[in-house]
């Protein structure tokens, strides 16, 4: 019996002992649990850092356009034999409207060898040429709804036509134009921002003749409160260089340098300083509006190939005159930049000639709101022979108006501002 009960006592002993063991290990187990927790929610914040780092580096590279993926799939859709790049830049530009931005991020120009005929009509019937793909972001940093048409029209000197994009060689889902559209009523709600791709195609005599151009220019088109009315636009319109060469962004780099009258923003040829004065401040009261003459810039200038024969008159060579004014347009109505004329008297004011509006860069209806200034510019061409033996060293007087509105109709009564180059 005694033998029993100690046999007994050893077997609930063995429970206890294991008993404990047991609890030992569950506590320990409890005990490690709260670390394992914390090692994953370690691991979670990692991975939120390593997600908001990737979001941060998208973010970052959103500027930018993946041109490789593009050509690819280009040359995939036409069936093309081979693809050039001959030239790019990520340089973005940047045009500010009334707190809607339109940049130009990057652009590529792709040439395509021996494609299919099927892609030949945006082509100009030929089955060599190139497509210059861009990439365009608009920004809304107002608080109002508004809407942007993308209608981002291209050319260049020598061209035949404007170029609009083609969307069916490139995704069509990441097309700026996709992005707007009829479909969402070119609809950019208040602080958004929208990326999209662009490709203008041409065949190959097209594409020798923009490459031999140096460069292209894109009309940026103003944003607007109301689509269907464009008398609502923000803000005014503006204009994109792509250089197609890395002669044409030679010289669009010295066209810096220059105003920015036709010659320069259109590459007509190159321009070579003579003289010129800026802060000169000289004002004069016209209308409701104070003009005031900023500076001016003699320059030598050898129009291209192309502009030539725009110039044939002048046998001894051309120098061009661009005088800066300042408008502060006082009144109620609306200034028209692309109709204000001027005459420039030389040789003490026994010789004159008007203004060469085709030089000047302002648009049909092209306008300073009323309420704001603006800069205008008038343009010269003047005899290189006459400039250099008789006029360079005697007074240079001009004569600005009357003032127009955008309609053509006279806000001045008339009258007009004199003003001496000195």
């Amino acid at each position: 019996m005694n033998k029993k009960l100690m046999l007994l006592f050893g077997a609930i002993l063995s429970v206890i002992i294991i008993s404990g063991c047991g609890s030992d290990s569950k506590k320990a187990s409890t005990e490690e649990k709260p670390a394992a927790s914390e090692a994953a929610s370690q691991e979670d914040e990692v991975k939120a850092e390593d997600t908001d780092t990737a979001a941060d580096k998208e973010e970052a590279v959103s500027g930018s356009a993946d041109f490789a993926e593009l050509i690819d799939y280009m040359k995939t859709t036409t069936d093309a034999e081979e693809t050039t790049v001959f030239f790019e830049a990520t340089e973005p530009q940047t045009h500010e409207m009334e707190g809607v931005s339109v940049s130009l991020d990057s652009y590529s120009l792709v040439g395509l060898k021996d494609f299919h005929t099927d892609y030949s009509i945006p082509f100009n019937d030929e089955t060599n040429g190139g497509v210059i793909l861009t990439q365009y972001t608009v920004k809304n940093d107002t608080d109002k709804d508004l809407h942007y048409t993308p209608f981002m029209y291209m050319s260049f000197t020598g061209a035949v036509k404007a170029y609009n994009n083609y969307k069916d060689i490139i995704p069509e889902d990441g097309q700026l134009a996709t992005k707007l559209s009829p479909d969402n009523n070119y609809e950019l709600k208040a602080g958004e921002t929208i990326t999209g791709t662009y490709a203008y195609p041409m065949g190959e005599t097209e594409l020798k003749a923009a490459m031999e151009s140096g460069s292209a220019t894109v009309e940026v088109p103003a944003p607007t409160t109301n689509p269907d009315d464009l008398s609502t636009a923000l803000g005014t319109k503006g204009q994109f260089t792509i250089n197609l060469s890395e002669e044409g962004a030679k010289q669009t780099e010295a066209n810096a340098a220059f105003y920015q009258d036709a010659i320069s923003v259109d590459n007509m040829g190159e321009k070579t300083m003579i003289e010129e004065k800026e802060g000169i401040g000289q004002s004069q009261e016209l209308g409701d509006s104070t003009i005031t003459l900023d500076g001016f810039q003699f320059a030598d200038f050898t129009p291209n190939e192309y502009e030539a024969p725009r110039f044939e008159n002048f046998q001894n060579g051309v120098v061009l005159l661009t005088v800066k004014f300042n408008v502060d347009n006082k009144g109620s109505d609306n200034i028209g930049l692309d109709n204000i004329a001027s005459n420039l008297y030389v040789n003490d004011g026994s010789q004159y000639q008007m203004s060469e509006r085709m030089l000047s860069p302002y648009e049909y209806q092209q306008s300073i709101a009323a309420g704001e200034s603006g800069e205008l510019l008038q343009v010269y061409v003047l005899d290189k022979e006459q400039y250099d033996k008789i006029w360079k060293d005697k007074a240079f007087d001009i004569e600005l108006g009357p003032l127009y509105d955008e309609n053509s109709e006279d806000i001045s009564k008339g009258k007009k501002a004199e003003f001496k180059l000195s």
